[in-house]
């Protein structure tokens, strides 16, 4: 390695932070490095211990935050030059100068009264490097340009994030989502929706649980059931308010939970679906029947799930008695046109970041109109159609879901969309296509916490 020469302040580079410029001061009299941090969070197992912190690289330049993450090397206690004691988390970096680059521990502290954002001591500055305390800035000059460069995103090195799963369930999914998150080196805390609550304010939105303030995520993965849609959403809008990556945002799970709602923004987005009626009088029974066609008729609540309360009505009469029964519970429901040529099959397409990365055909079990696994389908992987393709995809999109699970039904006009599930299972789809459709979710999940640039302000 090369001899540096350094003079009392440089500009250097972390790479392994994503730093990819900062202004450092020179400390021969210091032993350990010390860099600018703020929201310093640990986080991690007990035995591999993780730190998480934001830097602000940019002097007076607040609105410039760069999220980094590293594993625990030590804490120790450190005496500043006015005599003051800290204990310090430690963690190990590489810094580069000047196309040269070696590892150095760096001590996290709050210098933000301090011109220079990072401070090089003596274990940093290594053998080859010779100092000229008269000087500054011998070395390459960096520039806090980048920052506000697009390239940022795509340089910035992959971290170990911490990611909450909300979920109330111990299921093949979630559990699925914590294996591989940890595999890939994050922290993965499944949060139980109904257990958290917020505090609501301008000036801090945050959300608790158990009797603490939740740590800062880097992202949430939704999986709220049904029947707590309502307090599910609101906890993901305080997440969302917060400013944590959602891979499904609280306005989309809303609006796919309501199938009147639905179908709305599927036909106002020109989408392909049965042909769909709902209206609130029973003196309106016969006008339904006649905009949707003649029987057979699905009758279907607009709560239902995994195929419960779905009816097939195979006659006009039928279909008048079901209505009759559903207005008799007060229950909200709407008729659709029966898809006669799908044959009591339909396509499951798992739509990840606007791709269909999955797709599967689900059959009903004998003597069952509906598909659904959770009532005896079956399942096996399939070839989709472009037209099919591009149907899931924007079918997701119109609910600006990251993740969705669309359920399409073949017709002599064309794929029709039956539903855009915000929460689908991955047991059914994995199993059957033996694709890794989690690592997928993760792969969007690692390309959206990237920093992004910052704007400038005047």
């Amino acid at each position: 390695m090369d001899t540096l020469n350094f003079g009392w302040e440089e500009w250097i580079s972390l790479p392994e932070l994503g730093l990819p410029a900062l202004k450092a001061k020179v400390d021969t009299g210091a032993r350990t490095s010390a860099l600018h941090a703020h929201d310093i969070e640990v986080f991690g197992s007990d035995k591999a211990p993780k730190v998480r912190f934001n830097v602000h690289p940019v002097p007076g330049k607040d609105h410039v935050s760069i999220t980094c993450s590293a594993p625990i090397l030590d804490r120790r206690e450190v005496t500043s030059s006015n005599g003051e004691s800290e204990l310090r988390y430690v963690i190990e970096t590489k810094l580069e100068v000047a196309g040269q680059s070696w590892p150095i521990e760096v001590t996290l502290t709050d210098r933000s009264s301090m011109t220079s954002r990072m401070l090089l001591g003596r274990q940093a500055l290594q053998d080859h490097i010779s100092i000229t305390a008269s000087e500054k800035r011998l070395q390459p000059e960096l520039s806090f340009d980048v920052y506000h460069s697009s390239a940022m995103r795509k340089t910035a090195p992959s971290r170990s994030l911490r990611i909450a799963v909300l979920s109330r369930e111990n299921n093949y999914s979630t559990r699925r989502l914590v294996s591989v998150g940890e595999a890939r080196g994050h922290t993965v805390e499944v949060i139980n929706t109904t257990r958290c609550y917020m505090a609501i304010n301008a000036k801090a939105p945050e959300v608790h649980y158990d009797g603490k303030r939740l740590p800062r995520y880097d992202a949430v993965i939704p999986r709220i059931g049904a029947s707590v849609t309502a307090y599910g959403t609101a906890v993901i809008r305080q997440f969302e308010t917060i400013g944590t990556y959602c891979v499904n945002g609280a306005d989309g799970i809303t609006a796919s939970r309501d199938k009147l709602h639905a179908h709305q923004i599927l036909a106002a987005k020109r989408i392909g679906m049965p042909t769909t009626a709902f209206a609130a009088s029973p003196l309106d029974t016969a006008n339904i029947m006649s905009l949707v066609g003649t029987a057979p008729v699905i009758v279907k609540l607009l709560e239902s799930t995994q195929g419960k309360g779905v009816v097939l009505a195979e006659t006009k009469k039928a279909a008048e008695s079901v209505i009759d029964a559903f207005r008799g519970l007060k229950a909200n429901f709407l008729v659709q046109d029966f898809v006669k040529e799908a044959a009591g099959e339909d396509i499951r397409c798992l739509v990840v970041d606007g791709k269909v990365v999955a797709s599967m055909k689900r059959t009903g079990a004998d003597g069952d109109f509906r598909s659904n696994l959770h009532r005896g389908g079956s399942a096996k992987s399939v070839r989709i159609s472009k037209e099919e393709r591009e149907t899931a995809v924007r079918a997701a999109r119109a609910f600006g879901l990251g993740k969705a699970g669309v359920d399409l039904l073949r017709s002599d006009t064309g794929p029709k969309v039956l539903e855009v599930n915000s929460s689908p299972g991955f047991e059914g789809i994995e199993n059957a296509t033996g694709k890794d459709i989690v690592g997928r979710v993760y792969d969007m999940i690692e390309a959206r916490v990237k920093p992004r640039p910052a704007r400038r302000r005047s």
